[in-house]
């Protein structure tokens, strides 16, 4: 799978890149976000083998889709260390609460941080441990928040091995959920930075 980006003006394969390429790239040099060159198909078939699947088993097929350039295996061990009971607090990961006959609820706020974001950040904290340790290079990661991103980035980058995270915030002006949320953690490679001003 390649991808490119969407102000790429070439159609040069030379500006197609690998997954691992992009992974820690943030925007493409010429300030476009990364799309896959093109969208995998899943047929009725593998959709309905799909259902029976665990949560992480389910990413990690979904994933292969468009990550060819990490080995199978390791993509595999990557989904089952990030979704655990353990990070979001039930076996489901995603559970379903039935409203009404055919209408349910799916919960996507049972991350460490209670935010819909630790669903893919809890992944990319992961999956940016493998990377930067496959490279042998470290990661500063720069943020600016007033809320619940700043505290989901940091979540899923704490303790990570090769990454620092200096996350900005405006003094404050966050509630005083989401500053306890960041300001209590005291992982090394963690530094908050309140400023005085909004941005």
């Amino acid at each position: 799978m390649r991808y490119l980006s969407t102000r790429a003006s070439s159609g040069s394969t030379a500006d197609r890149k690998q997954f691992c390429e992009i992974l820690l790239e943030g925007l493409a040099p010429d300030g476009g976000l990364y799309l896959p060159e093109h969208y995998p198909q899943v047929d009725d078939a593998t959709l309905t083998t799909w259902r029976s699947l665990r949560y992480a088993d389910l990413a990690f097929e979904v994933l292969s889709l468009y990550i060819d350039d990490i080995p199978a295996a390791d993509l595999k061990a990557i989904c089952a260390k990030t979704y655990t009971e353990e990070v979001f607090g039930s076996q489901e990961i995603v559970p379903l609460r039935p409203l009404e006959d055919g209408l349910y609820l799916e919960a996507l706020s049972n991350g460490p941080t209670l935010a819909f974001k630790d669903m893919a950040m809890q992944l990319l904290g992961n999956l940016f441990e493998y990377e930067l340790a496959r490279r042998g290079e470290e990661l500063n990661i720069l943020g600016a928040t007033s809320g619940d991103t700043g505290s989901a980035a940091e979540y899923a980058m704490r303790g990570k091995k090769g990454v620092r995270v200096f996350m900005t915030s405006p003094n404050g002006r966050m509630s005083p959920f989401q500053q306890a949320q960041m300001f209590s953690l005291q992982d090394e490679n963690i530094h908050n930075i309140a400023i005085d001003g909004v941005f």
